[in-house]
């Protein structure tokens, strides 16, 4: 167990928590949940005695052992793979090299005897002999290849560092767990076996993690950072989330019949007080107004951006056509001969490991770049907005954003213009804020409600979720299923893919394409290889601590 107790910390005059106090248990998987800059990332490293508090105690109970998810993918260039993932037992792998060191010598003393002895004891308790072969197990289901387990780590790529250091977290069952985006930059086979194996870990899980499908597969509980303060709901994040929504409806709608039924005694004091044949009953009344007090509704600090896409007209039958479309980046066939059909109620996400194909794809049915060889026409009734990957180009100006949607906008009217700001969390003077110094998450937020402003029937959006927070990924996955026109998708996040599409493609290394009419989960279920070319990866929000 792992609990702290009035923990404050503060960063100059700002409190990040404030007399935090919270348990975890044993057997029990937490999600550490709240919004950019909650402070998820830093209370692990509290946890993790990587950072000092400004008063209150982490306090875990004796002599059980605490393993940490690390982020320095280069700390341990100079060893092996096996030892890396030992030295997930830190006093384990001391023993292993004493007990070398001792055996090396020449000149072997009683002393070293005795030593080598204490140490074959300890080294016994901590399942010592079984620990090359746990470290093996680890890495094979994580997807590390055998012929790599003896390998030096600056020998290996990044994606199998993460593996690597996965598995040194996980290795010697830990008593207590902690976890940073654990699926970043995994696969998702690796990401699968990474889930059934915290779903059978029986000791204490804490995971701070952008993907929600894995929050939802993996958590027992969901400890919500808001307002400083630390608070633990039983459940998963979708029913965190679906509960705390319905917790403020009930309150507001509580709220709003007690405000009934104070005008209406409101009403009759007013009208009767003076009446002496009805004074008691108005003193009566005037008590039971004293006594009803409305719900304080602490709005959450978590802003929910509302995402609609709204077409100005329907679309036709016919959408869009590719027929055998190519295209060579620096050499590389990224798109080979690439062919299909779109429909009217098609949602297609393009999913897998070939980004740069994808959005060639995307910048070609744009008209941002020509194909090599090929064609592609939309249909005549269609309209589209797009999302790019990369906007740069879009915010390289001295206009605020009023200025710069207003520019986008068939209605040229600053209200008008406000009222979709409004709906993107950009409230009052955030209108006046010039374009090129927004962050990478209010960039996205313009983005989108130039999209929305437009009244396309046709959406096409190049990974949309990059920089956004949990509320924007949820209201923009809603906002998707709900949109009554055709789009084209790329996005990292399972959870969007899945809810929303209803065809999936993928794009080859060789740049053939695969196109199936399935949802996302039944596309993986069918295909052991494209759990291996799709990898997770997650966009921390850039004020995250």
């Amino acid at each position: 167990m792992i609990s702290v107790s009035n923990v404050t910390l503060r960063i100059g005059k700002k409190a990040l928590f404030e007399d935090v106090n919270i348990k975890f248990t044993e057997g029990n998987c937490y999600g550490l949940i709240g919004a950019n800059g909650a402070g998820k990332s830093t209370f692990l490293k509290i946890l993790s005695g990587n950072l000092e508090t400004t008063k209150g105690d982490v306090i875990i109970t004796p002599g059980q052992r605490l393993s940490v998810l690390e982020q320095d993918h280069f700390k341990y260039d100079d060893y092996s793979v096996m030892d890396t993932v030992i030295m997930g037992n830190e006093r384990l792998y001391q023993i292993m090299k004493e007990k070398d060191a001792i055996y090396a010598k020449e000149d072997f003393t009683d002393e070293d005897g005795i030593r080598a002895s204490e140490l074959e004891g300890e080294f016994a308790e901590l399942d010592g002999w079984e620990a090359e072969s746990s470290a093996s197990m680890l890495l094979n289901g994580l997807g590390v290849e055998t012929e790599l387990h003896y390998s030096t780590m600056r020998d290996l790529d990044g994606s199998v560092k993460v593996k690597v250091l996965l598995a040194k977290a996980l290795f010697g069952n830990p008593d207590i767990l902690l976890l940073d985006e654990p699926t970043n930059h995994l696969d998702l086979d690796a990401i699968a076996w990474l889930e059934d194996f915290l779903i059978d870990f029986e000791n204490t899980v804490i995971v701070v993690s952008h993907d929600r499908y894995f929050l939802n597969k993996v958590c027992t509980h969901t400890a919500d950072i808001d307002y400083g303060k630390i608070q633990l709901y039983a459940g998963n994040y979708d029913f965190w989330y679906e509960s705390s929504q319905l917790l403020v409806r009930q309150m507001k709608e509580a709220n709003k019949k007690k405000e009934e039924k104070i005008k209406e005694l409101q009403e009759f004091i007013s009208r009767f007080s003076a009446n002496a044949s009805k004074s008691k009953q108005a003193t009566s009344r005037k008590k039971a107004l004293e006594k009803i007090q409305l719900d304080e509704i602490r709005p959450s600090s978590r802003k929910y951006p509302y995402i609609d896409f709204r077409p100005d007209r329907e679309i036709g039958n016919e959408v869009l056509t590719v027929e055998h479309l190519s295209k060579t980046v620096n050499g590389e066939k990224v798109l080979d001969d690439i062919t299909f059909v779109m429909g009217r109620n098609d949602k297609i996400a393009f999913v897998g490991g070939q980004e740069l194909a994808k959005t060639t794809l995307f910048q070609i049915l744009m008209g941002e770049l020509e194909p090599d060889e090929g064609s592609y026409k939309w249909g005549v009734t269609t309209s589209q907005a797009y999302f790019p990957k990369d906007s740069t180009a879009e915010f390289d100006n001295d206009m605020t954003i009023v200025e710069w949607l207003t520019g986008y906008s068939p209605i040229k009217d600053v209200t008008y213009v406000r009222g979709f700001l409004g709906r993107m969390l950009f409230a009052g003077e955030d209108g006046v804020k010039k374009v090129k110094i927004l962050s990478g998450g209010e960039k996205v937020r313009c983005l989108l409600s130039k999209m929305m402003i437009s009244g396309s029937n046709c959406l096409v959006l190049d990974e949309p979720t990059n920089h956004l927070d949990m509320e924007s990924i949820t209201a923009l996955n809603n906002g998707l299923i709900k949109f009554p026109g055709a789009a084209l998708f790329s996005c990292h996040d399972h959870q969007f893919v899945q809810t929303t599409a209803n065809r999936i493609m993928e794009i080859l290394p060789g740049g053939q394409l695969i196109d199936k009419i399935t949802t996302y989960d039944e596309y993986l279920a069918s295909d052991e290889m494209a759990r291996k070319r799709t990898v997770f990866t997650a966009n921390k929000g850039e004020d995250e601590n």
